[in-house]
């Protein structure tokens, strides 16, 4: 991702708005600097505020994530089957390798580091577990990807999970969210 085409993006949109940078923070409830940290590409915006700046700024995230710019490329659906084998994989690297194997060990010290959570922690509770799933399909649906939302709702039983998964890809892919 370009940090500063998207951080011009979110400059344009701010000011077509007739908004400052602290105007924009106070509908957001963050920080003026934070935006500011976001115009100058220093920065991108968390995804647990992205949808909020794009209602804010009458956009969609991809056209955000993309700094102005519709994704050329096909959408690919990204299936939960493949999301939850994928936390199988993570975790027979560890039963593979031994558990105090530097390569585990590394690989999870980053995704703990880079996430700030206990993944092995979260991948034992079911409830959390499941989190994990929608948040790797969020991921998924800002990098362009689809996902089959009567899949997630049959197999995900968080129900607010199905509701801010539906909500990602609604606001994505441009369209309105009516089924809530």
């Amino acid at each position: 991702m370009d940090t500063l085409k998207i951080g011009r993006y979110i400059q344009q949109l701010r000011k077509t708005a007739g908004m400052t940078q602290k105007d924009l923070a106070e509908k957001l409830d963050i920080s003026f600097q934070a935006v500011s940290k976001w115009e100058n590409g220093d920065a991108l915006p968390d995804t647990g505020i992205l949808l909020d700046l794009c209602d804010v700024l009458n956009t969609t995230a991809d056209k955000l994530l993309n700094g102005g710019s519709l994704a050329a490329t096909e959408r690919k659906l990204m299936r939960l089957e493949d999301v939850i084998t994928g936390f199988k994989y993570i975790e027979n690297v560890g039963k593979l390798f031994g558990e105090d194997c530097t390569v585990f060990v590394g690989m999870i010290e980053g995704i703990n580091e880079k996430m700030n959570i206990d993944l092995m922690t979260y991948l034992k509770d079911p409830v959390t577990r499941e989190v994990m799933y929608a948040e790797v399909l969020i991921q998924g649906i800002l990098s362009g990807r689809t996902v089959d939302m009567d899949e997630i709702e049959d197999n995900f039983q968080n129900k607010a999970m199905i509701k801010t998964i539906r909500r990602y890809a609604a606001k994505t892919n441009g369209t309105s969210d009516t089924s809530e």
